[in-house]
C-alpha cells in the first residue's frame, strides 16, 4: 500500500539551548580531567537519554550532596542550587563544578541585589522544581514567596508591600507569566521587576517558533523528558496556538500512533535538553509510516555560547 502523505513542520530553533550544551560539556570535561566516578547532583538537564550517555561514561547521579564522597569531584546541575549547597561541599573540601546556567545564575545575582536594597522577594515559578529551589535558596527562608498562578497573587502576604521585588523561573510560559507579573502590578503598584525579562532567549524562541507552525498542524510532537518545565510549555503553547492534537514524547517509542491516525500534517519541536539525535529519531518514525514533507519553520537564529568553568578550560 502506498504511504499517506503528511507535511512536516520542523520548528526552529529547537533542542539543546547554550546551557544544556555548557553543562553537559562540563561533565565531560570533568571525566577527562579527573577520570570516572565524577558525581552530578541532580540530572545535569532533565533528559534521559542525555543523563543515561553521562553514565556509561562514568558519571553518577545524586540527589543529594550526602551521598557523595569527599574525595570525588562533584557538579551541580544547570538548574542550579542553594547557596547552602556549595557552602557543605566547601566545608568538606570537595572539588566542585557548577553547572548552573549562566542565564540561571544572573536571577541569582538579582535576587541578592534586591535583597541587598532591602527588597523581599516574590518569585514565579513552579513548586519543587529544582531552579525555583535553586533560586529561592539564595536567600533566607521567609526572604522568597512563590506563586504559580495569577490566583495565587492574592494570597501573598508581604512583610511590607511597598519593599517587594519579583524574579521568576527561565523556562516558563512566556504568556502565562505576563499575566502574573500583570497581577502582580496591579495588586503592589511598588513591585520592582528585573531589568531584562528573566525568562531566557531560548525557552521564549522555542515558544515562539512553536506559534508559527502550530495553526497549520494537525498534530504538534514535543521532544522532551516529562520532568523537562520547559518542554510540558511547548506542549501548553502549542495546544493554545491552535493546534488541536499536542503531545509530548521522550522517544519514538513514546508516539501514540492511533491519535495521529488520519493526520496530514505535525509540527515537530524539542525542548532546550533534547539532543537532536532523538528529534531525527522521531522524523525518521514519521518516514516509515508516511510519505513525508519537511519545511523548516524559522524565527530565530541562535548564536550564543557560554564558556565553561576556567578549571576545566585550564586543562582543555
Amino acid at each position: 500500500m502506498p504511504k499517506a502523505p503528511l507535511t512536516l513542520y520542523l520548528a526552529a530553533p529547537r533542542g539543546f539551548c547554550a546551557g544544556v550544551d555548557r553543562a553537559i560539556k562540563i561533565v565531560e570535561m570533568a571525566l577527562e580531567k579527573w577520570g570516572a566516578p565524577v558525581f552530578v547532583r541532580h540530572e545535569i538537564v532533565h533528559n534521559k537519554f542525555v543523563v543515561d550517555g553521562l553514565k556509561a561514561k562514568g558519571a553518577i547521579f545524586v540527589e543529594d550532596l550526602d551521598a557523595c564522597p569527599d574525595d570525588r569531584p562533584v557538579i551541580f546541575s544547570a538548574h542550579g542550587v542553594p547557596k547552602s549547597v556549595p557552602a557543605a561541599a566547601q566545608k568538606r573540601n570537595m572539588v566542585y563544578v557548577d553547572a548552573t546556567c549562566p542565564l540561571v545564575s544572573k536571577v541569582h545575582i538579582e535576587a541578592q541585589r534586591h535583597a541587598d536594597n532591602g527588597l523581599q522577594m516574590v518569585m514565579i515559578g513552579h513548586a519543587g522544581h529544582p531552579e525555583t529551589e535553586g533560586t529561592m535558596g539564595q536567600l533566607p527562608a521567609g526572604e522568597v514567596l512563590l506563586v504559580e498562578t495569577v490566583d495565587d497573587v492574592a494570597g501573598v502576604t508581604p512583610r511590607d508591600p511597598q519593599k517587594l521585588a519579583f524574579v521568576t523561573q527561565t523556562t516558563l510560559s512566556v504568556d502565562d507569566t505576563k499575566d502574573i507579573v500583570a497581577a502582580l502590578q496591579a495588586r503592589f503598584p511598588q513591585i520592582v521587576g528585573p531589568h531584562k525579562e528573566d525568562i531566557c532567549y531560548a525557552t521564549t524562541n522555542r515558544q515562539e517558533a512553536v506559534k508559527a507552525i502550530a495553526a497549520q498542524c494537525d498534530a504538534i510532537l514535543v521532544v522532551g523528558a516529562p520532568n523537562s518545565s520547559n518542554s510540558k510549555r511547548l506542549v501548553e503553547v502549542g495546544a493554545r496556538a491552535g493546534c488541536d492534537y499536542a503531545q509530548l514524547v521522550q522517544r519514538a517509542t513514546d508516539i501514540d500512533w492511533r491519535a495521529l491516525d488520519g493526520i496530514r500534517s505535525i509540527g515537530i519541536t524539542a525542548g532546550a535538553s533534547a539532543p537532536e539525535v532523538l528529534i531525527t529519531e522521531v522524523i525518521d518514525a514519521l518516514k516509515s509510516r508516511y510519505d513525508v514533507t519537511v519545511e523548516t519553520v524559522e524565527t530565530a537564529i541562535e548564536n550564543v555560547e557560554f564558556k565553561v568553568p576556567r578549571v576545566l578550560r585550564e586543562t582543555a
